[in-house]
């Protein structure tokens, strides 16, 4: 039966790993399989992604060089562009992107030619498994026909399965091996061995009954997220109506032991989940009838707070007698989410357009992104590309106000309070004290 023949592969260590995707999601992966002892292949489009690990250089944070070197000089992991190489894999993990069209409707385009490079090399006794985020139903709507269009049948020739990615770029404390790895297969067999293979190094792996439930649960924690994230921010909003402040009301909350888990205001959603995830869920819902209203008004809530910003911007001005059109605007951070040097779907972006539009002149310090470019979906403002400026003295005294879109870890915030006239905090940064005798007007979401 294939699912010993693979099964004793895997329990050997001699079940030769591909996975289809070098990323945040694919390189940790790979990466975790080499060090248990299987031998790891990783297939990319981008030539020069693959030359780096080839020659033991990492290129994402939270792998370092070290260990890409390790296990490429013992041959236990290498990087290919020649997707004819899958033929020689046992198990094949897809790790593609799966972004959103302009309509806001799912994009699987990586994904189906992830399993068009794969239905070329197919043969008898590989496990493939779907790890990118997507709606219920791709994998044995979409994936299995492509794998089967060749006379090849689930269970007989090959195993079908998916297990969400779980990966929180930047966090020190959750990495590959200690998040619980939830796992549903086409068949209860696809579910037994590709629970068998991410045992090998996960310390905790949930099976479930099926690839849609795998796949439904992975849209429904970001989705939580999406959906809670919303109300917290239009709470922020009330809040700065109200003139009361917002983390003081949260952080009452928050001491009830039961009931409550605080979720926090920013400036916006971004990254490659909670942004895109419920637009997953809610466009599968549509297409059977069903109006998921709450994931539409959280994504409505949250796609304002760029705006909200720049009123939080133009009514700290206005206080000062200055107007928004000509003033200095400085952000510290670009990046979605502190202390990583990733730009996608982050609200920085929209806030700088919205400045542009209104005139303001938009600078910006990030010191894990030396510059930001607008695409098709960021071109409200003049659509020049913008570099990172070095945080001088200067820099600050000269800005008419200084926005905290990330609350990158390495920046003095003291000195920031000392230095500026005006602080728009969408994060929280700046702690009491620091509040209590700084000199500038400082405004919070």
């Amino acid at each position: 039966m294939i699912k010993n023949t693979i099964s004793n592969l895997i329990q050997e260590r001699r079940a030769h790993i591909g996975v289809i995707g070098l990323g945040y999601v694919g390189l940790p992966l790979a990466v975790e399989f080499a060090r248990k002892g299987f031998q790891a292949t990783g297939f990319e489009v981008d030539a020069a992604k693959a030359e780096k690990i080839n020659a033991g250089e990492s290129y994402i944070g939270d792998v370092p060089s070290s260990a890409i070197k390790e296990l490429t000089g013992v041959g236990r992991l290498r990087a290919t562009t020649d997707f004819d190489h899958l033929r020689e894999c046992d198990a094949i993990i897809i790790c593609v992107p799966t972004p959103l069209r302009k309509t806001k409707e799912p994009d699987i385009s990586y994904i189906l030619a992830a399993a068009g490079d794969i239905q070329k090399s197919l043969r008898s006794g590989q496990l493939i498994i779907l790890e990118s985020t997507t709606y219920p139903g791709t994998t044995d709507e979409v994936l299995l026909p492509i794998l089967e269009e060749k006379g090849f049948k689930l269970d007989q020739d090959f195993l079908l399965a998916f297990s969400p990615e779980r990966v929180d770029p930047g966090n020190p404390q959750f990495l590959t091996h200690n998040i619980p790895k939830v796992v549903g297969g086409c068949t209860p067999d696809s579910t037994e061995v590709a629970t068998a293979l991410y045992a090998t190094i996960v310390n905790h792996v949930h099976p479930v009954a099926s690839a849609r439930v795998a796949e439904a649960a992975k849209l429904l924690e970001n989705t939580f997220r999406a959906v809670n994230i919303g109300m917290a921010n239009e709470m922020a909003r009330l809040c700065y109506t109200l003139n009361i402040d917002t983390w003081e009301v949260i952080r009452a909350a928050a001491t009830k032991p039961f009931g409550f888990m605080p979720f926090y205001p920013g400036p916006g959603i971004g990254g490659h989940c909670i942004p895109l995830d419920p637009h997953y869920l809610s466009w599968k819902a549509r297409q059977h009838g069903f109006d998921s209203r709450f994931i539409s008004l959280a994504e409505e809530v949250n796609s304002r707070m760029p705006e909200h910003v720049v009123t939080l911007v133009a009514d700290g001005l206005n206080d000062a007698r200055k107007s928004l059109k000509g003033s200095r605007v400085l952000m510290l951070g670009v990046a979605y989410k502190k202390d990583i040097d990733d730009v996608r779907e982050s609200p920085a972006l929209s806030i700088i357009d919205r400045l542009r539009v209104k005139g303001a002149e938009v600078r910006y310090h990030d010191p894990f992104i030396q510059e930001v470019t607008f695409d098709d979906a960021h071109t409200w403002g003049n659509g020049k590309p913008l570099h990172s400026v070095d945080l001088t003295d200067d820099e600050l005294r000269t800005a008419d106000c200084v926005v905290i879109v990330t609350d990158h870890s390495e920046i003095d915030y003291k000195r920031v309070t000392n230095l500026t006239s005006l602080i728009v905090d969408t994060r929280n940064a700046l702690n009491e004290d620091l509040r209590r005798t700084s000199r500038a007007q400082i405004i919070r979401l």
